[in-house]
């Protein structure tokens, strides 16, 4: 397997919003806030390339969106899906799986675009698999009233209307070394995926472990549906990952790609960080 980051673009969200109950005097000292309480946050996805697949995870927020919706997240960065899938020798239609982790629309946004006339909507990916849970999709097409100004139809319904929406509902490897794991605090029927290649274990954290900042156990966003179905999750996963000693790939952290953990006398803490090109050169 070969590994690529497909940077698509970031977006500001609220701070206080990003890290719950946790006091801004300690949340700000890991990720920083600008003067208006937003912090800057990455839509970084991950290209995975087997001997006959090419598997995207994400895919950002896309680009059509009006400009009133898109003034809310100040979006920001020198580079899009397409250039950046370019910069490492591809193209929309070269990509045979689309796994999306869930259908918030900073997470799926790009699955959807207008054709050249904007008269019509269209899969970005037409050749792709495009891969979710069936609880998550349950949930978006008929959400509930917290949650449903993330679920955005336009993004989610063409998806099924071209044919190419597939359905998990377990923990399942949907290729060799390619595990989608479900995970229900954040929004229910989260896709984790876990890629499985020689001794090493590289996990898509999506919105378990949106960065870094993130680890400790009670930082959980006020956006988490169940916080304490995630306090849960998070406990066993950290664990899980400093025993197996996964690469944990950030999609939310501006600033790191990657790490590993370790135990500490505070609990579970990062032991190193990594971009994904060095750990593998390493």
């Amino acid at each position: 397997m070969k590994f690529y980051s497909i940077e698509t673009g970031n977006l500001k969200l609220d701070g206080g919003a990003m890290f719950g109950v946790v006091p801004k005097v300690m949340w700000n000292k890991l990720y920083p806030a600008d003067q208006n309480n937003l912090i800057n946050l990455s839509m970084r996805c991950l290209l995975i390339k087997t001997a006959n697949r090419l598997i995207l995870i994400d895919n950002g927020i896309g680009t059509k969106q009006n400009e009133k919706f898109l003034k809310h997240y100040y979006l920001n960065g020198d580079y899009s899906l397409e250039q950046s899938l370019a910069k490492v020798g591809y193209k929309t239609d070269d990509i045979t799986d689309m796994i999306l982790t869930h259908l918030h629309f900073d997470h799926c946004g790009g699955s959807i675009k207008y054709n050249k006339d904007r008269t019509q909507l269209e899969p970005t990916f037409k050749n792709a698999i495009y891969w979710t849970s069936k609880q998550q999709w349950d949930n978006a097409v008929k959400p509930n009233n917290r949650e449903k100004a993330s679920f955005l139809k336009e993004n989610i319904l063409p998806i099924q209307e071209s044919g190419q929406l597939k359905l998990i509902q377990n923990n399942d490897e949907i290729y060799p070394g390619i595990k989608l794991k479900l995970f229900n605090g954040h929004t229910t029927g989260q896709v984790i995926p876990h890629i499985h290649t020689g001794n090493k274990t590289i996990v898509y954290a999506g919105d378990l472990l949106p960065t870094y900042a993130h680890i400790p156990l009670p930082y959980i966003m006020s956006y988490d549906m169940f916080p304490l179905t995630t306090l849960e999750e998070k406990e066993v996963f950290l664990n899980k990952a400093v025993e197996d000693n996964y690469l944990i790939f950030f999609e939310h952290d501006l600033y790191h790609e990657c790490c590993n953990l370790q135990m500490t006398e505070k609990g579970i803490r990062v032991k190193d960080f990594y971009s994904l090109k060095d750990y593998f050169e390493q």
